[in-house]
């Protein structure tokens, strides 16, 4: 086990052992303030998914009603035509084969990259480099689209993309420590109701196990659902 601060122990003794109300953890998570950056705030849900069956995973993106707090490097791939637009909605860099050609060589400076269909053939050789960092664009989490410059703009802005890992959790930013406690609850909120309107069909018994949420350097601390 890893060395814990004497900061942090003291913040893991204000942590109630049992969940407290979205308001509540909000406050509490917004007091941790003992380190000299604007901490991300992290909501992490566990899911009674069985992440053995392909239609019970749980994948996607949305669009915070306050943002995340960071802007992303967003990368477009696309027809010559659709290269202005794309630029113009904040994509730093555009085009198809010179742009498949430098990251082949291995420029990897952005976060997302947004492929429209026409040239996902193209691009699809990308996916043993950029598959294992999750930057390959996919249809389920809206980076394959045939609408390139409202993608890149939204994923620029700080749209959210989330995938369940192999024990059902699904990790998502929501937002800064220095975000207003009503923005934080409602992004929450809205990641929240999200989630809940993706359960398979297939899931029996209890959908959210537990909720939680965190800030970059401190505990967290477990919510009502």
């Amino acid at each position: 086990m890893g060395h814990i601060s004497k900061r942090y122990k003291k913040e893991l003794e204000q942590v109630s052992q049992t969940p407290i109300s979205l308001g509540e953890a909000v406050e509490k998570v917004k007091s941790f303030k003992s380190v000299k950056f604007d901490q991300t705030v992290e909501c992490v849900l566990h899911l009674g998914i069985d992440t053995k069956l392909a239609e019970q995973l749980i994948r996607g993106s949305i669009s915070l009603p306050h943002g995340v707090g960071k802007l992303k490097k967003v990368i477009a791939f696309c027809e010559d035509s659709d290269v202005e637009a794309a630029k113009k909605a904040g994509a730093i860099e555009a085009g198809c084969d010179e742009l498949i050609k430098k990251i082949t060589d291995g420029w990897m400076d952005f976060d997302v990259a947004i492929a429209a269909p026409k040239v996902m053939v193209k691009a699809g050789k990308l996916g043993r480099i950029l598959g294992p960092q999750g930057k390959m664009p996919s249809p389920k989490n809206g980076t394959v689209t045939a609408d390139v410059a409202s993608a890149v703009a939204e994923f620029a802005a700080g749209k959210v993309e989330f995938k369940n890992d192999a024990g059902g959790n699904v990790h998502a930013v929501v937002g800064k420590q220095s975000f207003e406690k009503e923005k934080l609850i409602e992004n929450i909120e809205a990641f929240l109701g999200h989630i809940k309107r993706m359960k398979p069909s297939s899931s029996k018994g209890t959908y959210i196990k537990k909720m939680c949420i965190s800030a970059t350097m401190s505990p967290g601390v477990l919510v009502i659902v």
